[in-house]
């Protein structure tokens, strides 16, 4: 059984008042159980200022996480907000670890630090994953290595997010330090059955056009239908929109691997200067690409849709689930321009109090489509809602 606490706060400059505040909505020392584990996401000003560092500091328990450009408790949602969901737990364990920096042979880096500290005998249940947003780095890369060590371990996390044009700003977080290149990783052991439900896009709004990926490099789209994919996009009257970073982030697709398994949604990010497609996640030869629509409306129904099923699934009470960790795509909060927390506030709005929950925005979405046994197929998404109920 896992015991959830959430707890926030605003104070981004005074770091005894952020602490009185936390530790006020933590309640007494008694309240933790033999294992603990803290999630955190906030803006990264908590990180200059030295609020972030010095929460740490102060309770007795790992923290780990990302930056987010905006995040949401119950009773807080905003930018300049520190969240955190504290899992505790008597029979649970949460074995916090950080890789070594993954600017060179990232996948490498990632299978031997994983299989170095997966010492068991048994498999974790849940692999949770804090990564950093790296350009020259591929989350789906990060998602395949880690599947693939783990033997199936379902995978659910996000990458770290800000609001500068640069970047600069990613940080993955563990125990009051900050980090640009490294991934942090909890590796969940105990008798517990995570569930994960992920909206991405209707499918009334999936266009007949489709085409067949051809020629690819990682996250670079070359060709389709073995044509330039510039052309392709000229025939949808879309080369104006995809010359332009992220202009085409309302103009997603679904992803088919054409292997049984669901779709998954994806992103084009900017066509690069050979006029190839560069992407927000890997595009596979063979797969086949579904054009799509999206807007603030399409947003809060898969969203909400999501939400009803999960509270459908779960009417008669949490029972031995607890806590709800729920990322979203950056994205989906640009889909509603100034008001960008619509989606956060549905969140609200359909929770309530039945179910304690942190929620934050993601620069790229790790959450496993199916789960089979002690085995799960893991995905790496974009523009996508995903949730793990625990």
């Amino acid at each position: 059984m896992i015991k959830t606490i959430v707890v926030q706060t605003v104070e981004v400059d005074d770091t005894k008042a952020a602490i009185e505040q936390i530790k006020s909505q933590l309640g007494p020392e008694n309240t933790l159980l033999k294992n603990t584990i803290g999630i955190v996401a906030c803006h990264y000003e908590f990180i200059h200022s030295g609020v972030f560092k010095d929460v740490c500091d102060a309770l007795p328990f790992d923290i780990v996480g990302t930056i987010s450009s905006g995040q949401s408790v119950a009773d807080e949602c905003g930018p300049l907000v520190l969240t955190m969901m504290i899992l505790t737990s008597n029979d649970i364990e949460f074995i916090k670890t950080l890789s070594p920096p993954l600017l060179n042979e990232p996948g490498r880096v990632l299978t031997d630090h994983y299989k170095a500290t997966a010492v068991r005998t048994e498999k974790p249940a849940l692999l949770l994953t804090f990564a950093p947003f790296m350009l020259q780095n591929s989350g789906d890369e990060y998602v395949n290595v880690l599947s693939q060590a783990s033997g199936g371990v379902p995978c659910f996390g996000t990458l770290a997010v800000d609001d500068t044009l640069d970047f600069l700003n990613c940080f993955t977080l563990c125990d009051g330090e900050h980090y640009r290149d490294r991934m942090v990783m909890v590796l969940v052991y105990g008798d517990i059955q995570p569930k994960f439900y992920i909206a991405n896009i209707s499918q009334s709004r999936v266009l007949e056009k489709s085409a067949v990926v051809t020629k690819s490099s990682g996250h670079t789209l070359m060709e389709v239908n073995e044509r330039p994919v510039a052309e392709f996009f000229e025939e949808l009257g879309l080369t104006k929109a995809s010359e332009t970073q992220y202009a085409m982030s309302s103009l997603p697709f679904l992803l088919d691997y054409n292997d049984g398994t669901p779709m998954v949604s994806k992103i084009f990010v900017m066509l690069t200067p050979e006029k190839h497609a560069l992407c927000a996640g890997a595009m596979p030869e063979g797969s086949t690409l579904h054009i799509a629509t999206t807007d603030k409306d399409d947003v809060l129904l898969t969203t909400g849709e999501a939400v009803d099923r999960l509270l459908e699934n779960n009417k008669s009470g949490a029972g031995p689930e607890s806590g709800l960790l729920i990322y979203s795509c950056i994205s989906r909060g640009m889909t509603f321009g100034n008001e960008q927390f619509r989606e956060m506030e549905l969140i609200r709005q359909k929770l309530g109090g039945k179910l304690p929950f942190m929620m934050a925005f993601s620069g790229g979405e790790i959450c496993p489509t199916q789960v089979s046994g002690d085995k799960a197929i893991n995905r790496f998404h974009n523009n996508a809602f995903i949730a793990c109920l625990l």
